[in-house]
């Protein structure tokens, strides 16, 4: 096995080598085959999403290149390229991040999840409904992957209440074998084996039995069924919760934000995309698809059995729930009593929500209003709320301090420190959004973009709802393999310049765009929370695909409802705007030269 295994990795470096040295040279056509600085700009993006999709070096470093290639190769100066690494839409993502950090620091999300799995209930059906709601609240505002790891743990501790040690050597399912064998081959032992009381305390029982009646056997094997299927459910919920979720708010996930920097590179005089009407937008669409996933996911795992609503319980399962209750409410009073620090993080959190969805919410004047036009964006408002938990002291202050000039002058610990910003923030992720930003002011200014429009045109025929789902589907296949934020850095341009072809408003194909990228549930390999769950040992790659089939289609269906309903009041969809008529205006008076420039380049190949 460990010669297996290091045979693995030596393929690995190999591929990671080829694909190192040979992807340059394999692309070296295409700045043969374009005009002079489109074909270099396109040579640059395509070379990004190979190494994207290869993770053949890693994605923070991948978006560092256009800081290199951009200026050698002419195609922007580096005054223009490096400042797109810290646009005011990654203030914006830092200040989510940090707030994050303070809400972990003080365990805030994990009374917040505790308090609502005592508030549902601890039958099946609804305890995964607790964990979908909860998962997905948390991950409005922290990360996908943060959410999903924090709640797995909980997770856990219920179900090994419930049903105990899950032995695998004694599954009756030749699934479940299959899985044991595909995990020792993938080294796949992140999180311990599970459910160790009841299956003990069951063992002896039937040790004691020295006959068996077949009607006895058959009822252990459903419930062995009945407790392998609920185990799955409760783990596939967590990470298509944690992935609905983030595309409630602008800070929930990358590709919300990189659709708001591309539309201020492509659309500069575009301002209908902000925290509040994104939240108007998202949240009823995010609410909707939750509910219809977690039926789904009850009813095929057997959390709901539509056959036995009359059936009684049977008192195995009465006392497994009253043990499941009784480990959410310990878990809970191991927290002790609320802390000053987890109020005044939980005041400065609703602030923060409040004052980003109060700003501008369109429908009515905002705070906003009250200074300069266009001096006050979303950024401001979330770095000013940051910023007050590094000063803002963790215990109540006293009063009689100031006056008692004996007293000991202790310096107090600040909600959030730096040192613990420092350790807690992703980093990469925004280096990410810079590269996704300076690729497409690369597309702008070079003229690729314009290119890209002009080989659109058989296109032009299709129905804009057509339009919709047909490129929901196509994105959510593709980030089904590749990281989503590397996936929609590279479609949004396309989609820019496809929505002016049609003369449709370009939010009606790059917010699709944008939310198809999270709606990847088929592959373990499909997003980090996933990765997480599958890693568990106790899911197999056809559960994920069974399960996760039916979410990319409800997805693709619910999405595309919601952009022809609530969306077109929120964004004006139904008219093509004046900010994209300008952006139009601008590509048709470049077309022809472009055109023409391409034409006799590829009459001299």
């Amino acid at each position: 096995m460990a010669a297996l295994g290091a045979l693995v990795k030596k393929a690995w470096s190999v591929r990671r080598a080829v694909v190192l040295l040979g992807a340059p040279l394999a692309l070296l056509p295409v700045l043969l085959s374009l005009p002079a600085k489109e074909g270099r700009c396109l040579y640059v993006i395509l070379l990004m999403a190979l190494y994207w999709c290869t993770e053949a070096l890693p994605l923070a470093v991948t978006a560092l290149l256009p800081i290199v290639l951009f200026p050698f190769l002419g195609i922007l100066p580096s005054n223009k390229v490096c400042p797109q690494y810290f646009l005011d839409t990654n203030f914006l993502f830092l200040s989510g991040l940090i707030m994050a950090s303070a809400i972990e620091e003080w365990n805030l999300h994990r009374r917040i999840a505790l308090r609502v799995l005592m508030c549902v209930g601890v039958q099946p059906a609804r305890l995964i409904l607790g964990m979908m709601l909860t998962t997905s609240f948390l991950s409005m505002w922290l990360s996908n992957t943060a959410s999903t790891a924090m709640m797995l743990p909980i997770a856990n501790a219920i179900l090994k209440s419930l049903f105990g040690e899950k032995d695998t050597s004694k599954d009756m399912n030749r699934e479940n074998e299959e899985t044991q064998a595909s995990l020792q081959q993938n080294k796949l032992y992140t999180v311990p084996t599970e459910m160790q009381f009841l299956a003990s305390t069951e063992d002896k029982d039937l040790a004691e039995e020295k006959e068996v009646t077949s009607d006895a056997l058959s009822d252990l094997k459903k419930e062995e069924e009945y407790k392998a299927n609920i185990w799955k459910g409760f783990l596939i919920s967590i990470p298509y919760a944690a992935s609905i979720g983030g595309t409630a708010t602008l800070t929930g996930t990358a590709p919300n934000l990189i659709l708001l920097g591309q539309l201020k590179s492509y659309f500069p005089e575009c301002d209908v995309v902000n925290f509040g009407s994104w939240f108007m937008f998202a949240f009823p669409l995010m609410m909707i698809f939750l509910l219809m996933g977690w039926l789904w996911i009850s009813i095929l795992y057997g959390g709901i059995n539509l056959r036995g609503w009359r059936t009684k319980k049977s008192n195995l399962r009465v006392d497994a729930e009253a043990r499941a209750r009784e480990v959410i409410k310990e878990d809970y009073q191991k927290l002790g009593p609320t802390k000053f620090a987890e109020q005044a993080i939980f005041f400065f959190f609703c602030m923060f929500a409040i004052m980003l969805f109060s700003r501008d919410p369109k429908f009515i004047p905002g705070w906003a209003s009250l200074f300069a036009p266009g001096f006050i964006s979303d950024a401001v408002t979330g770095i000013t709320i940051v910023i007050i938990l590094f000063f803002f002291p963790s215990q109540k202050p006293s009063l009689r301090w100031w006056f008692d000039f004996k007293a000991p002058n202790t310096e107090t610990q600040p909600l959030l420190t730096w040192r613990k910003a420092q350790e807690t923030v992703p980093w990469n992720i925004i280096l990410l959004l810079g590269g996704g930003f300076a690729m497409a002011k690369g597309c702008e200014e070079s003229g690729l973009s314009v290119w890209i429009g002009g080989r659109l045109h058989p296109l032009e025929g299709v129905p804009p709802p057509v339009a919709v789902i047909l490129i929901t589907i196509v994105i959510a296949l593709f980030t089904e393999f590749a990281s989503n934020t590397a996936t929609i850095i590279i479609f949004l341009p396309v989609l820019a310049e496809l929505a002016i072809r049609l003369k449709v408003n370009p939010l009606y194909l790059m917010i699709p765009g944008t939310i198809g990228c999270s709606y990847a549930f088929m592959l373990p390999v499909s997003t980090p929370p996933n990765s997480i769950a599958f890693s568990s040992g106790h899911l197999m790659v056809k559960d994920m695909a069974r399960t996760g089939l039916l979410m990319n289609l409800m997805g693709v269906l619910l999405l595309s409802l919601a952009m022809n309903t609530w969306a077109k009041s929120i964004f004006q969809l139904g008219t093509f705007p004046a900010w994209a008529n300008i952006h139009a205006e601008n590509a048709t008076s470049l077309l022809p030269a472009v055109e023409n420039v391409t034409l006799s380049a590829l009459n001299k190949i």
